[in-house]
């Protein structure tokens, strides 16, 4: 029995989760288009180049990574897919498995928005430990944000 041919846009996300599998944040970035606006309960939004500088600051810095991805659907405007990304939590040592259910939207054939959607205290529990479980979700929301932006400026300063 054959594959089905996948849509133009179900290619484009096959190509960046493929990428992103082989930690190649250059190939992930190529998906996206210049005006891309990315959204998670991590990072926030971020516009343009900030997105592409966090994958490529992920990418550079992931530990004993392992990415399984599916559910690829995509028409001439929207997409949507899962993926769930085993790691090493650089900040903590601790091991961390986050299933994310993504959405996206298309423009000319590449990604202009991409809105990632995951348990923020699922996540907080294995990243963190203990801290990650007793913190409310606002003030937990506030802090891991306020870091994750914090690292994002310090690795783009270099």
């Amino acid at each position: 029995m054959s594959e089905r041919e996948l849509s133009p846009n179900e290619q484009v996300l096959t190509d960046f989760f493929s990428a992103f599998a082989r930690l190649d944040a250059d190939g992930m970035k190529a998906q996206y288009d210049p005006q891309v606006v990315f959204r998670d309960p991590v990072f926030g939004r971020l516009e343009a180049e900030q997105a592409g500088r966090m994958w490529t600051m992920l990418c550079s810095g992931a530990r004993d990574f392992h990415l399984d991805f599916g559910g690829i659907e995509a028409d001439e405007t929207t997409g949507q897919a899962w993926w769930k990304a085993s790691y090493t939590f650089s900040g903590s040592g601790r091991r961390v498995v986050n299933r994310v259910r993504s959405r996206f939207r298309f423009r000319d054939g590449r990604i202009v928005e991409q809105q990632d959607r995951f348990s923020l205290r699922r996540w907080a529990a294995q990243a963190l430990g203990p801290a990650g479980q007793v913190m409310s979700a606002p003030l937990l929301r506030k802090a891991i944000r306020r870091q994750a932006t914090a690292r994002l400026r310090g690795w783009d300063r270099g």
